[in-house]
């Protein structure tokens, strides 16, 4: 059922006036991702693609075990840039107008009401996504990509920034609903937390013993900031010979010999756009090939599906044989020495 947490908005405070620059997206990110990673300890994979979809307007699907973390990287990211969470446990009996919202009949004034559902916040946790049934996870799927809800015929937009982390277990499958393509389509990325390394889990045991490191976080930036540093990166550059890479790479998915399901147009969209936050992440104003490389499994893994019975498939996981094919792909398709 849904589980509000709400932070201090600063929504109605004064807009920021002055115009983001490189160095102040550099400086604001990076203390982002610090305060985020005082909680989550030794992920910083993880935090960062949190951050990424965040200001490439996506959206992110853990997969892992339980007790790694999952619920707690969104949790921190939404503190730290002073923004609305709220969590949705999915389970089998939760309906469509639990996430979207309902109408609901006041006698006094007899008419009918709008009452939001859990979907209504900055930053949505999912949490076992897949637990619930496809018609309660289709709820999801206008507002992951339009950021709005229509119910009784009426759209109404949801806040601003918007991200959904969703969660899900890939071993324990009893009772589960597999994700639909469509639904699995409109996740930017999908990446696995993992277990800490030893270091990190010891001084977990000596720091939580005691206290939430949730109740350290303090907001670094306002959710009206986001805003801005999310227009910023979608201003950096993309030159049209890496935007062929990038579609050189999509469309040899579709027609790899391994693969039954290729990346979809959406995918070569939104590679491109965590390209550019990555590019500003690493302080340049421009993307280069090697950003769209590092991106290409945690964007596309997620979307593809392997054809049966071939040697890329053959003693190996559905996962690892994507990873695989992806790999190769990226070895073959041309890498624009220059750009224009």
């Amino acid at each position: 059922m849904p589980d509000d947490h709400t932070h201090t908005l600063r929504d109605d405070a004064p807009p920021i006036r002055e115009d983001v620059t490189a160095e102040q997206f550099a400086r604001e990110t990076t203390a982002i991702t610090e305060s985020v990673t005082r909680v989550i300890d030794g992920k910083p994979h993880a935090v960062r693609a949190a951050l990424v979809c965040l200001l490439a307007e996506g959206h992110l699907l853990i997969e892992d075990v339980p007790g790694v973390g999952k619920t707690m990287l969104a949790r921190a990211l939404a503190a730290t840039v002073d923004a609305t969470v709220r969590r949705i446990q999915f389970t089998p009996d939760l309906l469509p107008g639990d996430v979207t919202g309902v109408s609901v009949y006041n006698p006094v004034d007899r008419v009918f009401e709008f009452k939001q559902g859990a979907v209504f916040a900055h930053i949505v946790i999912a949490d076992e996504i897949n637990r619930s049934s496809p018609k309660t996870q289709s709820a999801l799927l206008e507002a992951m990509e339009e950021h709005q809800v229509t119910v009784d015929g009426t759209s109404r937009a949801l806040p601003d920034p918007f991200l959904v982390v969703a969660t899900q277990n890939p071993l324990e499958m009893e009772g589960t609903y597999a994700l639909p393509e469509a639904q699995r389509d409109r996740f930017m990325m999908r990446v696995s937390m993992g277990y800490p390394d030893a270091a990190s889990e010891a001084l977990m045991l000596r720091q939580r013993d005691t206290l939430n490191p949730l109740d350290d976080v303090r907001p670094v930036v306002a959710s009206s900031r986001v805003r801005q540093l999310i227009a910023w990166a979608r201003n950096v550059h993309v030159s049209p010979a890496v935007e062929e890479y990038a579609v050189g790479l999509a469309r040899a998915t579709r027609s790899h010999p391994d693969v039954r399901l290729g990346a979809s147009p959406r995918a070569t969209l939104q590679l491109v756009r965590a390209a550019k936050v990555w590019a500003a992440l690493d302080g340049r104003e421009f993307v280069i090939p090697d950003d769209v490389v590092t991106l290409l499994d945690p964007v596309f893994a997620h979307r593809m599906i392997a054809a049966r019975g071939t040697s890329a498939t053959r003693g190996r996981t559905a996962s690892d044989a994507v990873s695989s094919v992806l790999r190769s792909i990226a070895d073959s398709v041309r890498v624009p020495l220059a750009t224009r």
